[in-house]
């Protein structure tokens, strides 16, 4: 199983395309892109994927965010399969994969994922460090909505982990027994204990506000 991605490819990805991702804010940009690329690829390692299907898929999933984020996923899905340029390294079927890969990304899908780059993919963008998930949600809120005190900020955020990240909430992992299932548990954790969801949130919102 090769364990590189095609170096071809990785110089047209880091020129062509992680270059729109700036424009997407920090909690949707290239810091963001990268990390979901990263993940990919250990996930790609550990399942047999084809390492350079799993690159362009985690490369390609956000672009969407040039529309509507509400169907960024579909708008994503649409660029990557109208991207004429990868026909050079994948065929009209690989392509159709990764479309539905992209597609089949975001956390609040209720279906399986069509494949296993589906899985990867949004296995991957879950990201579930802990100070990755609460900064991401706390960067959002004050780009969506500067108007917001950090009062409001806090009951946006607190109300968002419960319904992505809670013990019901509607986040799923796709893939059996990966790292992410014990940090979602430890996330949950977090969130039960409000005192310290909050101390969490303070001490981020503060740090990111400066």
């Amino acid at each position: 199983m090769k364990q590189q991605v095609n170096l071809e490819i990785m110089e047209f990805v880091e020129k062509q395309i992680l270059p729109r991702y700036i424009k997407f804010g920090e909690s949707h940009g290239l810091r963001h892109v990268n990390r979901v690329i990263k993940n990919s690829i250990e996930l790609a390692q550990t399942t047999g994927a084809d390492i350079d299907m799993v690159y362009v898929v985690a490369a390609y999933h956000d672009l969407g965010m040039e529309g509507p984020r509400a169907i960024h996923h579909i708008t994503s899905g649409k660029i990557i399969s109208s991207d004429a340029r990868l026909k050079k390294w994948f065929s009209v079927e690989q392509i159709k994969i990764m479309k539905e890969a992209v597609e089949d990304h975001r956390a609040s899908a209720s279906r399986q994922p069509r494949s296993i780059y589906g899985k990867i993919v949004a296995e991957a963008d879950r990201d579930l460090d802990i100070n990755e998930v609460f900064t991401r949600a706390i960067q959002y809120g004050q780009e969506k909505y500067p108007e917001k005190n950090q009062d409001e900020q806090w009951e946006r955020f607190k109300k968002h982990m419960e319904e992505k990240y809670g013990r019901n909430g509607y986040i799923k992992l796709w893939i059996p027994n990966s790292p992410n299932s014990q940090k979602l548990r430890n996330i949950q954790d977090i969130i039960d204990d409000k005192e310290k969801l909050k101390k969490i949130f303070s001490e981020i919102y503060q740090k990111i506000k400066r």
